[in-house]
Parts: C-alpha cells; sequence; structure tokens
C-alpha cells in the first residue's frame, strides 16, 4: 500500500513537470519572434500570424492589390509615343511584409535561453519532490523495523464478552475529544493517560496512550494486556478494552477519585483513619490475591502510592500492571532487570535485579507506612536520620514514641490499636532482610488482629544479602507478544 503511494506521488510529479515545460514551452515560443519587429504593431501583426488558426495566411499570401490604369489626359488618347518628355506611368512594385517566422536555420537565442532555464527549472523539482518522497519512505521503513514484534496469545475471553474487547482508534480517539489537553488525567514515563466516555455502553473509561517512541512502553502495553486480562478481583483496576491499530491504547474503568499519593501529598482533601485503614486492607487483598488465588502467582514489581487508584467511594483497587510478570508457583522465576520505582525497591533488588513475592512485601509495607505518616518514602528536605522514612519509623519504634509519626493531618483522630498494628506491620514488610519478611497472608492476620504483630528489633538491622543465595529461584516467565505495526 504504500509503494504504490509513492509510486503515485512520483508519477503525480513527473506529470505535473511534463504540463509545466509545455505550458512554458508554448509561451517562449510564441513570444520568441516577436522581438525580431522592432515596432509593436508589426509584433501584434507577426504575433497574430503567428497563431496556429491564423496560418493559412502563411499557406496562402494575399496577392498584391492591381494596378492603377495608365493615366492620361482627358483631351488625349493613349498614344505608343517614347516622347522622353512624357515618359509612361510604371505601377510601383508591391512591398513584401516582412516573414514573421524566422527561417528554420536560424535559432532565437532567447527562445533557446528559456527553454534550457525551465528544463534547468524543471527538474531540480522533480529531483527535489523525488527525494524527499525517499526520505519519507526510508524513514517509514527504518521506524517500520525499529518496532520491535510481539506475539502474545490472546486468551478466549477476549472474544466472547467474558473479558476486554478490542476498539478501534476511532472509537477511543472520539471519546476523549481526540486526546485533548483538558481530558489529560496524568502522564507517566511512557505515555499519557485521558478520561473518555464512551457513549454505547454509557460509561467512563481512562485511557493510556502508550508513547509510541517508547520500546519498553510497548513492553508494558503487551505486559498489560497478557497479565491483568487474565485476572479479575474488585481490588484490581478493571481492564475495559485495548487497541494497537494505529497506536497502542488501554481502557480501564475510570476511577473518580484519583490516585492514593494526591490525597496523600499534593490535594488539600483530608483521607479519614477508617478510610486509610480500610485502603490498606484492600491493597493487601489485591496483593494475596495475584501471589497466592490464582492459577499463577503474579509479581507486580510497581506498587507504590500513584498506583493506587480510588473509586467514587475510596475503594482502593490497584493498576499499572506494565512491570508484572508471571510466576510459577512452585518453582518460581528469576529476572536479572531491575524495575520499579526509586523509594519502593527492595534492597536486594538493587543489588541482584531479581523479583520475588517478598519484593512485592517490601513495596507494600512503604505504602502502609507512607499512608499512617502522611509522608513519601523519601523526603531530602528532612534531617538525615528522617529522609529514610523506613529508618525514620524504625527509630521511633526503637524509642518507644511510635505514635509519634502519625500524620499530623489526623489530628489524633485514629484508632491507637489500629494505628499501632498498621506501623508494625509496615515496619515488618519493609524489613531489610528478606527472610525477616512476612507473606501478604501472614500481614492480613495481623491487620485483621488475627494474630499477635511481630516482636522486632528495637534498632533497624542492616540488610542480609547472604539469605538470598539460600532463597528459592524465581524464574520470570515473559509475558508473550503481539503482533503490532506502529505507524509514525
Amino acid at each position: 500500500m504504500q509503494n504504490r503511494a509513492l509510486t503515485l506521488c512520483f508519477l503525480c510529479v513527473a506529470l505535473l513537470t511534463l504540463f509545466v515545460l509545455n505550458t512554458t514551452g508554448a509561451q517562449s515560443g510564441s513570444n520568441s519572434t516577436c522581438p525580431d519587429i522592432p515596432s509593436i504593431g508589426k509584433a501584434a501583426a507577426g504575433c497574430y500570424y503567428n497563431n496556429p488558426v491564423n496560418r493559412t495566411i502563411r499557406a496562402s499570401p494575399p496577392s498584391p492589390p492591381p494596378s492603377p490604369p495608365p493615366s492620361f489626359p482627358p483631351s488625349s488618347t493613349p498614344s505608343t509615343s517614347t516622347n522622353p518628355a512624357h515618359p509612361p506611368t510604371i505601377p510601383p512594385a508591391p512591398v513584401k511584409p516582412p516573414d514573421p517566422f524566422p527561417p528554420e536555420g536560424r535559432k532565437n537565442p532567447k527562445r533557446l535561453q528559456v527553454r534550457i532555464i525551465i528544463a534547468i527549472f524543471a527538474l531540480a523539482l522533480t529531483l527535489g519532490l523525488g527525494f524527499i518522497l525517499f526520505l519519507f519512505w526510508w524513514k517509514r521503513k527504518e521506524n517500520k523495523q525499529d518496532v520491535p514484534a510481539f506475539d502474545v496469545s490472546i486468551g478466549d475471553e477476549f472474544g466472547n464478552g467474558l473479558g476486554p474487547r478490542e476498539f478501534s482508534f476511532d472509537e477511543l480517539s472520539k471519546a476523549t475529544k481526540n486526546f485533548a489537553d483538558e481530558e489529560k488525567l496524568g502522564e507517566g514515563g511512557f505515555g499519557a493517560v485521558y478520561k473518555g466516555f464512551l457513549r454505547d455502553s454509557n460509561t467512563h473509561v481512562a485511557v493510556k496512550r502508550v508513547s509510541r517512541r517508547s520500546k519498553q512502553g510497548i513492553k508494558e502495553y503487551v505486559s498489560e494486556v497478557k497479565i491483568i486480562s487474565q485476572f479479575r478481583h474488585k481490588n484490581l483496576v478493571k481492564l475495559i478494552g485495548w487497541c494497537h491499530e494505529r497506536e497502542l491504547l488501554l481502557a480501564y474503568e475510570f476511577m473518580p477519585s484519583g490516585s492514593l499519593d494526591f490525597h496523600l501529598f499534593k490535594g488539600r482533601s483530608l483521607i479519614p483513619w477508617k478510610i486509610r485503614y480500610k485502603i490498606v486492607q484492600d491493597l493487601a487483598s489485591a496483593l494475596l490475591y495475584l501471589h497466592e488465588e490464582g492459577d499463577l502467582c503474579v509479581l507486580h514489581r510497581d506498587i507504590k502510592a500513584s498506583n493506587i487508584m480510588l473509586d467514587s467511594a475510596f475503594n482502593a483497587k490497584l493498576g499499572d500492571f506494565g512491570l508484572a510478570r508471571l510466576v510459577d508457583h512452585e518453582k518460581g522465576s528469576q529476572t536479572t532487570v531491575l524495575a520499579g520505582t526509586l523509594g519502593y525497591i527492595a534492597p536486594e533488588c538493587h543489588r541482584t535485579g531479581k523479583a520475588s513475592k517478598d519484593s512485592d512485601v517490601y513495596s507494600f509495607g512503604i505504602v502502609v507506612l507512607e499512608i499512617a505518616c502522611g509522608r513519601r518514602s523519601i523526603e531530602p528536605i528532612y534531617d538525615e536520620h528522617q529522609a529514610s522514612l523506613v529508618a525514620w519509623v524504625w527509630e521511633a519504634y526503637g524509642n518507644e514514641m511510635l505514635l509519634d509519626v502519625v500524620d499530623k493531618k489526623l489530628s489524633n483522630d485514629f484508632n491507637v490499636k489500629e494505628m499501632e498494628y498498621l506501623l508494625l506491620v509496615g515496619l515488618w514488610c519493609a524489613h531489610p532482610s528478606r527472610s525477616m519478611r512476612p507473606s501478604i497472608r501472614q500481614a492480613i492476620q495481623v491487620l485483621n488482629f488475627e494474630v499477635p504483630p511481630p516482636n522486632l528489633p528495637s534498632k533497624m538491622p542492616a540488610p542480609n544479602y547472604d539469605d538470598i543465595s539460600s532463597a528459592p529461584i524465581i524464574r520470570i516467565s515473559e509475558p508473550g507478544s503481539l503482533s503490532i505495526t506502529i505507524p509514525r
């Protein structure tokens, strides 16, 4: 299709060039004979005779007018006298007008010069347009080769109405008002998210537009389509549909209350304590489903406050599965590529790059502490001993001043027992040593007061990397691939 379009463009350029040559050539030819006649009137006459319609004049030149009869005196008769005093009157010979058409052997230098200039201009125009079209074709070919091809086996649920459906690009473009800036909800490293409205289902959606220049963004798109479409849980953001017709687009259920990080760190609205505790329980429920209740274990690898979405009732749902990987429950899997967000990545991941359930639990613990304290995991504006949230809370715990780290915006309006248990669970999950962290199920049991909280050391221990080699190896099963071609 692209080759046909390029061929058509070249043909149009060639026809345009021929048209310009013929038009200008005819005009220069018709005007080149006139400059040889100095008089304007004669030039007009020459141009008239040069007109093809009037060329019959050249074929049949007008005969000279008849000569008037000899003039004799009225009183005399014609005489054949050869009297030198009265010579006979001889009519003047007809004057031949100048030929407006120069002989074939003579070339008009001005006409030749005009033709050469026009030919050079037309040739330059053709070569220039041809070069531009060639660059356009080469760029499209190069971009097509740069986009990796994926081949993902999409389950039957994609076609039977039980899961996400495929959208056309026009549908999602229309839903977001052609991706208008006023509909933009946010922007990440691999694309922007827009608010949209589907008229056929009368529902609002959040449309993620993956950047076409990001190979990592393409991989994340494949991961989300592959993983989140296979799982359904009340505390996971629902994938409504997908599209890779002209761009990579993902449509999720719209979460009116936005993300957790906005309310904790950016917004002016206060999240009451009961809602905060419920958010922690919702997040733990989602992680339990991913780690233990599915056919395969899912490592999210990017649990953080900005990936926790809130609906209109402030029910929490975990989203953004772009970095997620499928894991075999028994054998496990492994990856050597470090992924995640600074401040939420477990210490052992910085050393080995290996993801595990324990690294997800660590990220969960960081979010728990952020919810309780109302601050980010890393805050450079604080003193050195307060910059790290985990170190700061652990120090307060060792000094038996644990409640001093509670978010001041709560104004002491919280349940003391729930707050203590929540802070202890956060420290337990964010333990520097992987082997000392609980499973998500054990953390839930403490949050539900089914078992007592853990007995943690009063001083924050240093990371123990010796337990990494003895831990079971985890092998990450990379998502399959999706055959896509993205136009640039």
